[in-house]
């Protein structure tokens, strides 16, 4: 799964990654977590356009009765995602990119309660793309919401050791595809759905302070000795 992830980059790399007109700088995130506004990049039919879209994390299907289900929805399996109701839709015509620079896992410690987390990114230290969906959902009271969940795969041989899923990282040749609303055909998409490459990818141990998402400093991604 992918419970939580970073973002802490330049307006200038994030225009550079994900080929943006414009971006403004944001402010550094080392601990985002379910609920909160996540950072996406979204093809805006209207313009016609890449655009920086935030959203909350956790989709809320349009169909959906109260907003509470989009807490247990903040991932979807790939394998699976084509398929299942609070999710086909959105595959079909309503993808995304959700946009870090890295995520945490928990890893079980043998005769311990707690787990110890580590922390993945890639190599260069750049920018990437979770696979996601997005959804706009309204409320009785006619409030609206506009929510995202990230795609997970099986884990690549660098996460195995501490989890067997992780989120889906799309390479940027593969962002068109996936942006692109026309496409519809899902073994096409399902074939993006792919572990990233372990050799690409680092990790290292982090504190146990990321387990609260109060803690959101760079203390949160610095490595600690095991």
């Amino acid at each position: 799964m992918c419970g939580r992830f970073t973002l802490n980059q330049s307006a200038t790399a994030l225009a550079e990654v994900f080929h943006l007109q414009q971006v403004v700088d944001l402010e550094a995130q080392y601990n985002i977590a379910p609920t909160q506004m996540v950072v996406t990049v979204v093809h805006n039919p209207e313009s016609d356009k890449r655009e920086l879209w935030q959203l909350r994390w956790g989709l809320i299907p349009s169909w959906a009765k109260e907003a509470g289900i989009g807490n247990k929805l903040i991932n979807a399996r790939g394998e699976t995602v084509a398929e299942k109701p609070a999710f086909r839709s959105a595959f079909k015509r309503r993808r995304c990119l959700v946009v870090a620079d890295g995520f945490y896992e928990w890893q079980k410690q043998p005769e311990q309660k707690a787990r110890q987390p580590f922390y993945f990114q890639l190599q260069d230290g750049q920018p990437f793309g979770f696979a996601g969906l997005w959804e706009k959902w309204r409320s009785p009271t006619d409030d609206e919401i506009t929510s995202c969940t990230i795609i997970t795969t099986q884990a690549n041989e660098l996460l195995q050791p501490i989890h067997d899923r992780m989120p889906v990282i799309l390479a940027p040749q593969d962002y068109d595809l996936w942006l692109n609303p026309q496409e519809q055909n899902p073994q096409v998409l399902q074939n993006l759905l792919s572990p990233y490459p372990a050799s690409a990818m680092i990790a290292h141990p982090v504190s146990t302070i990321v387990n609260s998402p109060k803690h959101n400093s760079p203390e949160c991604i610095i490595p600690i000795k095991q």
